[in-house]
């Protein structure tokens, strides 16, 4: 098993994205969390606007629900659009968010280090949220410049090594799962801190933008709803799958209060020379 569950890919194949309702979940409970930062998925969108105002081919690596595919689709009205992941669940999550794209919209249930696309065949792609699911992003990159054509972009999004630090705190104090902060971090192959650089193995950097996110969680309740989906914690796996039984457990060891925590998201936005 690899270190981190991110990069385990038993795990990325399967139980962590089989479904899009543990995606739908996570995301849901840390939106309704968030109390600082802008939405990724339109800033993401203006940035490549940005950068690659026209594009005609257009390809969305790690896709998943499909939240900046829909977006993209928002500001390139006439581009080819391209749905790329390695989970078709998602990727049907993500077509059933498009239907009036569907003529556009190609779906690809494909592993990103091996990209069934033509050299030079794209303008513009998107890396959000995906890259550190690789213990080889480097080879992801260069893939992704392979597809590009001369003076194509690439927009990179990422989260620091030390997002959610202190939900690890709180789990290890409540005693569940004593070695929670100490653990790796699920975003180490490609973070904050190293996202720039391995970019540059195979792009030129253009622009690369750090906004720190902040996220309230009201109670233990809300708390667990967000926990029960992160694959990092070895907690019973009674508890795994039961948010209100994980929010029981917890209020029996720690105090019920609001709970914050914080993410620096990183984009980095890339062009092949």
């Amino acid at each position: 098993m690899s270190a981190s569950p991110f990069t385990d890919p038993a795990l990325v194949h399967g139980a962590l994205y089989a479904q899009p309702d543990r995606l739908a979940q996570r995301t849901g409970a840390l939106h309704a969390a968030k109390i600082r930062g802008s939405d990724a998925a339109d800033t993401i969108a203006d940035l490549a606007v940005r950068h690659q105002l026209r594009a005609a081919t257009l390809v969305d690596i790690g896709c998943g629900r499909g939240a900046t595919t829909v977006r993209l689709a928002h500001r390139y009205r006439t581009a080819r659009l391209l749905a790329v992941d390695r989970s078709p669940a998602l990727l049907g999550a993500t077509a059933a968010r498009l239907p009036d794209d569907r003529h556009r919209l190609l779906i690809l249930t494909v592993d990103f280090h091996h990209l069934p696309l033509r050299a030079n065949s794209v303008d513009l792609a998107i890396a959000a949220f995906c890259l550190y699911h690789s213990e080889r992003p480097a080879e992801v990159l260069a893939e992704i410049r392979r597809c590009l054509v001369p003076g194509g972009r690439a927009v990179m999004v990422t989260k620091s090594a030390d997002s959610y630090r202190d939900m690890d705190k709180a789990v290890a104090a409540s005693g569940l799962d004593p070695d929670a902060d100490t653990r790796p971090s699920l975003y180490a192959a490609f973070h904050s801190g190293n996202a720039a650089a391995i970019t540059a193995t195979a792009l030129s950097v253009e622009q690369v933008l750090h906004e720190e996110h902040a996220f309230r969680f009201q109670n233990l309740d809300h708390l667990a709803a967000y926990l029960v989906t992160s694959p990092k914690y070895h907690v019973p796996p009674h508890l795994t799958v039961n948010p209100d039984a994980l929010a029981a457990e917890l209020r029996r060891r720690l105090p019920d209060t609001p709970a914050t925590t914080t993410s620096t998201i990183t984009y980095v936005v890339a062009r092949r020379p």
